[in-house]
């Protein structure tokens, strides 16, 4: 007879998982944030993105799922569209926003958490689906996030597995989503992790791949035509100064940003069994689904 006891790693992450369930408040945005938010943040978002949830009637009524989505423009168009989004559909329950633990020593991360993001960790996510909370990740992160925007109809995710992990020790099913017109808001001409290193900046921050943006050329090419009133040494240094900065990655192009829900990937059918191979046909199934779901119109 085979042997069926759970591995040691599955063993490992569910135990992550009770200690994960110390996570206050996932998925369950404080009141007083999500009144903010549709005061101030919606109306604007609205007005820049015109964000539509379609076919939101596939996401489970009731019990955990993994909402596993594609990553574009950087991810802030992607962000805050769906947060309005579900804001939109009060009848759809919120999901907890897998955010990066880093990110939570900043305003921005304090901001997240009271509208009940979790760290991206497997302790956190593991907690909240065992305590019946729907969870959303971008498994692709930074890869897929800052794909040139003539790959805006592909779905990268990088390799990493760590959320079919999750799902296969919590038993719950996913849910693929596609998100399309986000890449669109802050196109990327091209990303490099040589260009990361040279403009030091990035590396420092802890970006890898650094992407460069059309908002960053125009406005360094800008600098750089003012050189002769602005003078040859000052002009270069705000070039790279606009260059390196945020600023230059900030969606600036009207766009309407759209997220199709597809139907629910049970978990049985995902994960007949625990071997490696299973996680990789797993992985391509769901990136294959993402992916036919940014591509929907283009059949």
């Amino acid at each position: 007879m085979a042997d069926v006891r759970p591995s040691a790693a599955r063993q490992r992450l569910e135990r992550l998982g009770r200690e994960g369930r110390q996570q206050p408040n996932p998925g369950q945005p404080r009141v007083e944030s999500l009144r903010r938010w549709s005061r101030y943040v919606v109306p604007l978002v609205r007005l820049g993105f015109r964000p539509a949830l379609e076919n939101e009637g596939n996401l489970p009524v009731t019990g955990p799922y993994l909402l596993v989505a594609n990553h574009s423009g950087l991810g802030n168009p992607d962000i805050v569209s769906l947060i309005a989004a579900f804001v939109d559909h009060p009848g759809v329950r919120f999901p907890a926003a897998m955010v990066h633990p880093v990110s939570f020593n900043s305003p921005a991360g304090v901001w997240m958490l009271n509208l009940g993001a979790i760290p991206s960790t497997y302790e956190a996510a593991l907690g909240a689906l065992a305590a019946g909370v729907p969870v959303i990740v971008f498994p692709g992160g930074d890869i897929d996030a800052t794909r040139p925007v003539w790959q805006a109809k592909c779905v990268d995710f990088g390799g990493r597995k760590g959320f079919l992990k999750i799902a296969r020790a919590a038993r719950v099913p996913i849910v693929p989503m596609g998100i399309r017109g986000s890449h669109y808001t802050a196109p990327i001409l091209f990303r490099s992790g040589v260009l990361s290193t040279i403009l030091i900046f990035p590396r420092l921050m802890g970006v890898r791949r650094f992407p460069v943006t059309l908002l960053g050329v125009l406005g360094a090419s800008g600098f750089l035509a003012l050189a002769s009133q602005l003078g040859w040494v000052v002009a270069p240094i705000l070039a790279f100064l606009w260059l390196v900065l945020p600023l230059s990655q900030l969606p600036f192009i009207p766009w309407t940003i759209r997220m199709r829900v597809g139907h629910p990937l049970r978990h049985d059918d995902l994960f007949p069994d625990e071997d490696d191979l299973t996680l990789e046909h797993a992985y391509e199934r769901v990136r294959i689904a993402v992916e036919d779901l940014v591509n929907v119109r283009d059949r």
